[in-house]
């Protein structure tokens, strides 16, 4: 119907969202060239260049996992175990696992250098068990492939509902080489995967692939393309992936910005998404608190930075004199652990409980290195919801409110619905916090149990927010065996049946 689009020019306005547009600014016009795609993000106006060797490193991954689906049918559940258990066999073994733990130190080595953020890049000791530890799991688990959920009897025939794999499942992440080993559980349930990891990660995730991937699925039987690479560093790859309308489901992982401009541009191709991005969870303290408690679960929620780490603490005002003190002593403590000071932010109602001692510049850890700044800084009380990305130094905000109801009104209103604790003695606070904090993760303690591996025994694909909306028919946590649809089957045994 239109004509393919092989220029730009600079100044040219570009409609979105029905009645606003943008202008094509000088560096896109020079850079777009015949093949490329231009996406515009109808709810911001963004526009966003898919150079055309993107676009086809991209289409060409989605194309062998659309094939490999296509075979899925044949695979049996005992070659779908083989396989996790040959990746984490191969994971596991020293000698394979070399030349993956080589290319993970230069992936870390050349991010430091750039002054980009390594905590979430090094794959440590620990993060390889897990990895192989989740392989195992998955071996050992049913992924409900061709369950009959329901059965329906009529006379003379009988309708079921059955499980089946979803389709082809695409996930966008950033730098966290678990992911990647994570992310191969949706063919439990009989799908496949076809994944991007940011650029930093990219040397580490070719050679799982080439070590450990690839010989897995050639040795089970999988077909080759059930779990596919992207391998191309530029953002453009991930957003050319995710207008592919062949993914069945779109995963993102990430930083909130980055989470959310995938999510876009995923849903105006038609493209289910989960997004497991903006995070930052949130500690209530009641004026019943009790003050152990209440420090435990500080410190205990900031052990290190991800999604489920405590990022905005709020007090009720009755209980501030005695809650103050304890959670500065809980934040310094959280710092000591990392060997690092950490970092406050207060808004003027919490300003005048933290002693000056608090507003003394000291050196705090950034993912550049070292910054000296003062260690408690001012916010405004419309900036709750910034979500801190630290290093070594804890980082959270601090305010006082007058009641629970209060900060759940205020959580609702600025946090992405994410990870709400309420740390008090009275039963009916809790219930009243229950119905009425839009979250699906709540608590009465410590924040960092939102884990589908520590809270659920599955390893997780990741966590939902409900920043853009509650989720259909799903909890906030994405596992391998919660990719499915359901399939009607009808067997009929009169022949003479008719409407």
């Amino acid at each position: 119907m239109g004509e393919r689009l092989e220029r730009l020019e600079a100044g040219m306005v570009i409609p979105y969202g029905g009645d606003r547009y943008s202008r094509v600014p000088d560096r896109l016009a020079e850079a777009f060239t015949p093949g490329d795609r231009l996406v515009v993000v109808q709810h911001d106006g963004a526009l966003l260049h898919i150079p055309q060797a993107d676009w086809d490193v991209a289409a060409a991954a989605v194309d062998r996992a659309w094939q490999a689906f296509g075979s899925m049918g044949d695979v049996s559940d005992d070659q779908i175990s083989a396989f996790y258990r040959a990746f984490a066999d191969r994971l596991e073994d020293d000698h394979v696992f070399a030349p993956i733990a080589a290319a993970n130190a230069l992936d870390v080595e050349r991010a430091a250098a750039a002054g980009r953020s390594t905590t979430r890049l090094v794959l440590s000791d620990v993060m390889r068990k897990d990895m192989v530890g989740g392989l195992r799991s998955w071996a050992e688990r049913g992924g409900g492939r061709g369950e009959v959920v329901e059965t329906v009897r009529h006379t003379g025939w009988t309708v079921d509902l059955v499980r089946a794999g979803l389709g082809v499942v695409g996930f966008v992440f950033e730098g966290r080489p678990n992911v990647f080993a994570d992310a191969t559980g949706v063919l439990r349930a009989g799908n496949t995967v076809v994944f991007r990891i940011g650029s930093d990660a990219l040397g580490t995730a070719r050679a799982i692939v080439e070590h450990a991937l690839d010989p897995a699925l050639e040795g089970s039987g999988l077909p080759a393309g059930a779990a596919t690479l992207v391998d191309a560093p530029s953002r453009a790859s991930g957003w050319a992936m995710f207008s592919n309308p062949k993914l069945a489901l779109a995963v993102a992982r990430g930083s909130g910005a980055a989470v959310t401009q995938l999510g876009a541009v995923a849903r105006q191709t038609g493209i289910s998404v989960s997004l497991h991005g903006t995070g930052g969870a949130w500690i209530v303290a009641d004026e019943d608190a009790d003050t152990d408690e209440f420090a435990n679960a500080v410190y205990h929620s900031l052990d290190r930075k991800v999604c489920n780490t405590l990022n905005t603490c709020v007090i009720v005002s009755a209980a501030a004199d005695r809650l103050v003190p304890a959670f500065l002593e809980a934040l310094e403590r959280a710092g000591r652990r990392r060997g690092a000071e950490p970092k406050l932010h207060v808004t003027d109602a919490a300003r005048g409980l933290i002693p000056d001692a608090w507003y003394e510049e000291v050196a705090i850890s950034r993912a550049e290195g070292s910054v000296v700044e003062p260690r408690t800084a001012p916010i405004a009380d419309t900036d709750l919801g910034v979500e801190w990305e630290w290093e070594d130094s804890p980082e959270v905000t601090l305010t006082v409110v007058e009641n629970v109801d209060m900060a759940v009104e205020s959580f609702n209103a600025q946090s992405p619905r994410f990870v709400a604790s309420l740390i008090s003695s009275d039963p009916e606070s809790h219930e009243r916090f229950w119905n009425r904090i839009d979250a699906p993760f709540v608590g009465n303690g410590f924040t960092r149990w939102v884990d589908g591996q520590y809270a659920l025994d599955r390893p997780e694909l990741g966590l939902s927010n409900w920043q853009f909306g509650r989720l259909f028919g799903r909890g906030g946590v994405l596992s391998g065996d919660s990719v499915y649809t359901i399939r009607t089957r009808a067997a009929q045994s009169d022949p003479e049946i008719g409407r």
